[in-house]
Parts: C-alpha cells; sequence; structure tokens
C-alpha cells in the first residue's frame, strides 16, 4: 500500500476526499481497538516509516506495508490461530513487526528451539540490518529470524517446516516460483493461507480480460499508470501470476482492492477437492 496511508489526513483533506479514499480512511480508523493489552499499531512503526523514508526515498520507501495492511495482517493472524510465520520479502521490518506483534498478543513465545516464529528472507543485507534493529526497538528480536540471500534458493532450503501464513512480498516476478515452491514442498499448513501483496499495481490492472500467457500483440487498455515506477512487463508478469492462481486447482484465492491489491490464498486438501 502506498506510503500516503501512513499520512493522518486533517479535517479539511478529508473533506476534499473522493468518496473511496474517505471510505478508506474511515475503515482504518474503525479497524484499531484502542482497548487492546498489545496494540494494533505497535508503537515503533511511525518511526520506522520515518526511517524508511530517510533511508531510502519515497519511491523505495512504498515497499513497506502501511498501518492499515499492518492490522489487515494481525487480524489474519488470529483468524488462522497462526503460530509460525514466512515472509519472503523484509525489507526494513515494518510488515514483520506487525505479525510478530500479533503473534505476541496471541500468546505465542519464542521457543528454545532455533526455528523462530517468524522466518524472513529477504536479498539485501543492508536492509536485513536494518530490520533487526527496528525488532530490537520493536522488542520481538526473540521472535524473528532473517535470511539473507536469493529468496528462490533460500525458500527450497525450508522443506521439512511448515507455516500458517506465507507472506509474499519480495521480488513480484517470482511470485510464480515462490508460490509453486511452497506449495510442491508443502509449507503451507493444512489450515494456512498464502498473502500475496501488489497483485493489483497500476500497471497490472490494464491487463483486465487479457488471457495468460498474455501474447506479444495483446491489447491492455490504454490508461496511465500511477507513481509507481512500473512497466508494462512488470504488470504483465504479474497478471500473469494472478491468472495462474485463479485457475490452479490446488487453491481458491480471491483478491481484495486494498491500496495496490492483496490476494489471499487457500489450499484446497485434496480429500475436500473430490
Amino acid at each position: 500500500m502506498s506510503f500516503e496511508s501512513f499520512h493522518i489526513p486533517t479535517k479539511k483533506e478529508l473533506e476534499n476526499a473522493s468518496s473511496q479514499e474517505l471510505r478508506t480512511y474511515y475503515a482504518a480508523s474503525v479497524s484499531v481497538n484502542p482497548n487492546l493489552s498489545t496494540q494494533s499499531i505497535p508503537p515503533t512503526i511511525p518511526k520506522v516509516f520515518e526511517d524508511t523514508i530517510a533511508l531510502t526515498n519515497p519511491f523505495v520507501a512504498k515497499m513497506a506495508v502501511s498501518q492499515y495492511q499492518g492490522v489487515i495482517q494481525n487480524f489474519l493472524v488470529g483468524l488462522v490461530n497462526a503460530k509460525r510465520i514466512l515472509e519472503i520479502g523484509t525489507f526494513t521490518g515494518s510488515s514483520t513487526i506487525f505479525f510478530a506483534n500479533a503473534l505476541k498478543r496471541n500468546g505465542i513465545k519464542p521457543t528454545a528451539t532455533d526455528r523462530k516464529p517468524v522466518i524472513g528472507l529477504d536479498i539485501s543485507e543492508k536492509y536485513a540490518n536494518v530490520a533487526r534493529s527496528n525488532f530490537a526497538d520493536a522488542g520481538v528480536e526473540d521472535y524473528i529470524e532473517v535470511i539473507v540471500g536469493d529468496a528462490r534458493e533460500n525458500l527450497a532450503k525450508l522443506e521439512g517446516q511448515q507455516f500458517d501464513i506465507v507472506f509474499l512480498d519480495a521480488d513480484k516476478l517470482s511470485y510464480r516460483q515462490y508460490y509453486d515452491t511452497v506449495m510442491e514442498k508443502n509449507l503451507l499448513s493444512d489450515n494456512g493461507i498464502i498473502i500475496a501483496d501488489n497483485t493489483a499495481f497500476d500497471c497490472v490492472t490494464p491487463f483486465i480480460n487479457i488471457p495468460a500467457p498474455v501474447s506479444d500483440d495483446a491489447k491492455p487498455l490504454d490508461v496511465p499508470f500511477g507513481s509507481y515506477p512500473e512497466t508494462p512487463e512488470f504488470g504483465k508478469g504479474i497478471h500473469e501470476f494472478n491468472e495462474y492462481i485463479r485457475k490452479d486447482s490446488r487453491c481458491e484465492a480471491i483478491m481484495l482492492p486494498i491500496g495496490t491489491g492483496i490476494t489471499l490464498i487457500r489450499r484446497i486438501n485434496s480429500t475436500n477437492n473430490n
């Protein structure tokens, strides 16, 4: 979701907002319970967002999830009674903190084993170190392990472990490979869900109703892209992933038109598919 979602709008901004923007602001405001013993929005999250902008730039910083999306992820952790979470694409750790925070709220504690409740995969040692510092500030460092390297390779090495939530938020053009590895290596628990982020980027939606794989002579809608540095090739790749998921008999999926799109995917067990 966009970094604009981190901004608390003034009354004047709300009065000038579109109906869709106002609906989003309202939904976010009524989704936060101020009376929970573990807060819906971890106290250090605003600083993580601010530091991420300072460390990178506004475009790169948009890779972080918004507070509203973090609250949604919190809710999903409780909904599936998650005990272990795999995050593919950790960046500076905002999403990871939300996940660990939700586990903490639900009474999950770090174990004495080397298998932490949350595993994060990231390609950048620089961002992994920033994330580790942010985890410590948030008091959830004992919940999280970050593995640095090519997520496609490290994902396969996790065979033998299972996760209740798998969050896809790394290289978008590798989503299908991530997904297939999760399914084929049985990394997803029976009642678990996969959350794929950014599945409706502005460069993806023009491919509506275009069959996949997308042919070279396909004619997507002629509409302008948003502020993201996207390309038609990028949009084509994500659209093909979306179509692949939609037609995969191993799962059912639903896309939520929140921010730049979130797709929720659950495995259909073979015993329930006959």
